[in-house]
């Protein structure tokens, strides 16, 4: 085994603090990754915080949006050899047989994905841990190439951010001359409107804060609004084919519904704390859809990826040291960041 240095909640109440970790040499069809860069999802912030209606697998190493090189490969490992830059993202395992893992949807597993942290091996059940830590073994099948043409830091967070906004917009077909919404200017939004601008739509950002413009413009969205003003749902009614909601913080369903055409879609990426009331009104009327998407599988992924590196796109990202994650994870709640904390991992260390 190899010891490796971490960082790790001891528990759901205390900060994250330097740790030792064991990772195993590649077995058959593994990689051992040398990690670069994690990403910091607020994902990471509510199971550390064991926010999600669970104790949580204490101590937890967080982090699903990893990216390194390949230290060494195990026996018949043949997609990937040492130097290789590649990536990691929310899952590493899956039971391979049912119908979504065949189709290339293991996000969807009947058995439920193993996740990248915070879960537990299909085969020995020993936990999972992430990306905060100097290197990860993981089999191949779920490991993704990331295009040198990437900056890798900026390429972290689109294994969780950029896969996350890039499945809906596949999913529903957009294309040139289309009308998208995105509500939302975080780290998830903000990859929304770079991935939907290059397929060529009209990107407009539907914001509550007016001071949101100019970024939303620079980002490659045609149009802003301001949702605190009432006349921008009556101005922009019947608008989208296809709006892309990535609010966490509860908000009224129902209006922005109002903002689709005729058999347009809705697709929700944020998880709000309490249930949201939704009307048959708006969807009966105008056959219109509310849906929900999670992130994409592991060959939507690299389509995500490839298309990135095709089009010049990467993450918008602060990069920090790992001694500053418990401040980051403040900042964050808080909505202080552009548009995604990537934790530098050489500022971790190394254990042999």
């Amino acid at each position: 085994m190899l010891k490796t240095a971490a960082y790790a909640a001891p528990d759901g109440q205390s900060p994250l603090a330097p740790w030792t970790i064991e990772r195993r040499e590649p077995r058959a069809g593994e990689v051992l990754i040398d990690i670069l860069y994690c990403g910091v999802c607020h994902s990471d912030v509510h199971q550390v915080r064991a926010e999600w209606g669970s104790s949580g697998i204490f101590p937890m190493v967080p982090g699903h949006e990893i990216v390194g090189r390949v230290a060494r490969v195990g026996e018949g490992v043949q997609r990937f050899k040492p130097g290789d830059a590649v990536g990691v993202g929310c899952f590493v395992d899956s039971c391979r047989r049912c119908g979504q893992c065949r189709a290339g949807e293991e996000q969807y597993c009947t058995e439920g994905m193993t996740g990248t942290y915070n879960s537990r091996e299909r085969d020995t059940g020993a936990p999972t841990y992430g990306g905060y830590s100097t290197r990860i073994t993981v089999h191949q099948d779920y490991v993704l190439r990331v295009p040198e043409s990437i900056p890798l830091d900026r390429a972290a967070p689109l294994l969780c951010a950029g896969i996350t906004t890039w499945s809906p917009l596949r999913r529903y077909g957009v294309k040139a001359g289309h009308r998208v919404a995105v509500v939302g200017l975080g780290g998830l939004g903000h990859m929304a409107v770079k991935l939907a601008a290059a397929m060529g739509a009209e990107v407009t950002v539907l914001s509550t804060s007016e001071s949101k413009r100019e970024a939303a413009l620079t980002l490659g969205a045609q149009q802003f609004a301001a949702t605190r003003d009432p006349a921008t749902f009556k101005t922009l009614a019947r608008r989208f084919d296809l709006i892309i909601d990535t609010v966490s913080a509860p908000h009224d369903y129902n209006a922005y519904l109002g903002l689709l055409k005729f058999d347009g879609t809705m697709v929700l990426l944020g998880i709000p704390d309490q249930p949201v009331p939704v009307a048959a009104g708006p969807l009966i009327m105008q056959r219109r859809k509310l849906a929900g998407s999670l992130i994409g599988g592991i060959r939507e992924t690299q389509e995500m990826l490839d298309f990135c590196a095709e089009h010049g796109i990467a993450s918008d990202i602060e990069l920090i040291d790992i001694a500053d994650i418990n401040q980051a994870y403040d900042r964050m709640i808080r909505g202080d960041v552009r548009y995604r904390f990537v934790i530098d991992i050489a500022s971790l260390g190394g254990a042999d």
